[in-house]
Parts: C-alpha cells; sequence; structure tokens
C-alpha cells in the first residue's frame, strides 16, 4: 500500500493536469476563432453589402436575406474604372521595383558591407516615417505646383518610393544579416566579384525577403489615399480615390461604396495568397536559429 498510493496520487495528478490542458486549450481555441470571426466580420459585412441595393443597404434594421445583384459592381466598372486602376498599377508597380532597385544594394551596405556610423544611418532612414505625412502635404504641393507635375502618376510614383524606402531598407537587412558569412567567403575564395556574388548567392538565398518586402511595399502604395486625393484631380487619381468618389451628395452610396471597396481589395488579396508562402517565409526569416 505504501508503494501504490503514491503511484495513484500520481496518475491522479497527471489526469487533472491533462484534463486542465484540454480545457485550457478549447478556452484559448474558442478565443481565437472568436477574435477571428470579430475581425473579418467588417469585410464579410462589406462583401455582403456590396451585393444589395441601396435602399437595403441603408435599411434599419439591416437586411439580412435579400436577392443578390451586381447592380453596384456594373455602375462602379462603367465610371471609368479602368482609368483609376492603371493608374494605381503604375504607381504601386513602378514605386515597388524603384523600392527594390534603391533598397537591396543599401541592405547590402548596411548588412554585409556595414558603412560607418550605422544606427545613425538606420535611424535616419526610420525616421522619415515619424513625420506626419500631413505635416509635409503643402510644402510637396507647391514643389509640385512649381515644377508643374500636379495630377501627374510619376510625381505618385517618386512619393510612394519615397514612402517605401525606409520599411523596405530596414526589412532587407535583417534578412541579409541571416546570411552567413561562411558562404561569402566561399564565394570570394572562387573568385566571385561583387555583382557575381550578389546575382548567384545572396540574392536566390534571400529572395523569400524580397518577395516579403515586395508585397508590404505593393500594399502600402495600392492602399496610399492622402498623397493621391491631394496631388491628383482626373489624370492621375488612383483606385482609393475612386473608392470617394462613389460617395454621392444625395446619401444613397453605401452599396456603391461596398463594391467599389470589395473591387480595390481584389488584387492585393490575390496577390498575398498567392504569395503567402513566400510571405511568411520571408517575415520568418531569422526568427528560429
Amino acid at each position: 500500500m505504501s508503494v501504490a498510493t503514491p503511484v495513484a496520487t500520481s496518475r491522479t495528478t497527471d489526469a487533472r493536469r491533462g484534463a486542465n490542458r484540454r480545457v485550457s486549450g478549447g478556452f484559448l481555441t474558442t478565443l481565437t476563432w472568436l477574435l477571428a470571426i470579430g475581425f473579418f466580420f467588417p469585410v464579410a459585412w462589406m462583401a455582403m453589402t456590396a451585393f444589395k441595393q441601396e435602399n437595403q443597404a441603408a435599411s434599419d434594421p439591416p437586411t439580412w436575406f435579400f436577392t443578390p445583384t451586381l447592380d453596384q459592381f456594373r455602375a462602379v466598372l462603367e465610371g471609368g474604372t479602368m482609368v483609376y486602376v492603371g493608374n494605381s498599377v503604375i504607381a504601386t508597380g513602378v514605386s515597388t521595383v524603384l523600392v527594390l532597385l534603391l533598397g537591396v544594394p543599401a541592405a547590402y551596405a548596411l548588412s554585409i558591407r556595414p558603412v560607418q556610423k550605422v544606427s545613425d544611418v538606420l535611424f535616419f532612414f526610420i525616421s522619415t516615417k515619424m513625420l506626419p505625412v500631413v505635416a509635409v502635404i503643402v510644402p510637396i504641393y507647391v514643389i509640385a505646383g512649381q515644377l508643374k507635375v500636379l495630377d501627374n502618376i510619376w510625381t505618385l510614383v517618386v512619393l510612394y518610393t519615397a514612402m517605401n524606402l525606409p520599411i523596405a531598407v530596414w526589412m532587407m537587412r535583417s534578412f541579409f544579416i541571416e546570411v552567413p558569412g561562411e558562404v561569402l567567403e566561399a564565394a570570394s575564395i572562387d573568385g566571385a566579384g561583387l555583382m557575381r556574388t550578389m546575382r548567384s548567392v545572396l540574392l536566390p538565398m534571400v529572395a523569400p525577403g524580397i518577395a516579403a518586402t515586395a508585397l508590404i511595399c505593393v500594399i502600402f502604395a495600392w492602399n496610399e489615399f492622402f498623397f493621391a486625393l491631394n496631388l491628383t484631380a482626373s489624370q492621375a487619381a488612383t483606385v482609393p480615390v475612386l473608392i470617394v468618389s462613389t460617395m454621392t451628395s444625395e446619401g444613397l452610396f453605401l452599396a456603391r461604396l461596398s463594391a467599389a471597396a470589395l473591387l480595390a481589395s481584389l488584387p492585393v488579396i490575390l496577390a498575398g495568397w498567392i504569395a503567402q508562402k513566400q510571405l511568411v517565409r520571408g517575415l520568418s526569416m531569422g526568427a528560429i536559429k
């Protein structure tokens, strides 16, 4: 009995611990699902509203059961949407390419071949993101007006490049730091120069990081609203400006606004879904040693 009693007590304790783990695990799972549904609910409501008529979208109490319609999507697409989409594609695509062309060498110089006072340089880069955008819109507007580049898509390209470059440099630097020094030494021993090392060794190793950086730059540029609203009119307006243009003085615009927002979100959602493996891998580089 003296031997069996501790054994039985130990088994009882283990059973209680297992039960507590199951209860806590179930609670965390339920809480996670509730949070996920809470975050996703506005998106689901927007998508549902896009298929309603305007009177159904503005009804109080809300209309839960209705006959879906594509009228709002037709209205958005018939309003010269492709001009806005084309401007967003140009501004987003060109600025992202420029960010990568400038950010990759800068990140290389700040990580593998560090310059003097690296911390000061990095702080200078990130400090440009600390200034509120509204504080710089007036001088930017004046300069663009003097140069006669208001309502010009290339003005947005320059601004989006400057906006995303600090984030890209910081992200790419963290990826370059994870590259083992032995790999670079082996490439140097084999006689590879700087460009050959970058092209054949470094870039393939940090490709997931480049993909993650590019996707984040695309998201930020595609969704940018403040510069596009204040520096464009009709020639260079982008998709976020199109969404605002669906708001009318009559007040019945909720369904059309939801349709425009859903269409504007689809390219970014599809890009994130297609590149999700590269994005997760890139953002987790260096997280596990």
